[in-house]
């Protein structure tokens, strides 16, 4: 699996705090060991983020991505990181 982040989702990791960050980053582990443990709620999202999905990093925290490499997660790009509440609004 091979992960990128676009200059968006950066710019917003790069504004929350340290419990956040190490907790996307011990997210990521387990998303790149299994995307679909039950723990992420890896799910499909609808609306703008349509072709889009996310995954739990906090009991608030999604971190949104698309998959590029026909829906078999060789190829993920990182888009936002947000609350959920941010998400929706």
């Amino acid at each position: 699996m091979k992960i990128e982040y676009n200059k968006n989702f950066i710019k917003l990791y790069s504004k929350n705090n340290i419990k956040i960050k190490n907790k996307f980053q011990n997210r990521l582990r387990l998303f790149m060991s299994d995307p679909f443990l039950p723990e992420l709620n890896n799910h499909a999202l609808s609306w703008k983020y349509l072709w889009k999905r996310s995954i739990n990093i906090t009991g608030d925290y999604r971190a949104i991505f698309k998959e590029l490499s026909n829906w078999n997660y060789e190829f993920i790009e990182f888009t936002n990181i947000w609350t959920h509440s941010q998400l929706y609004k």
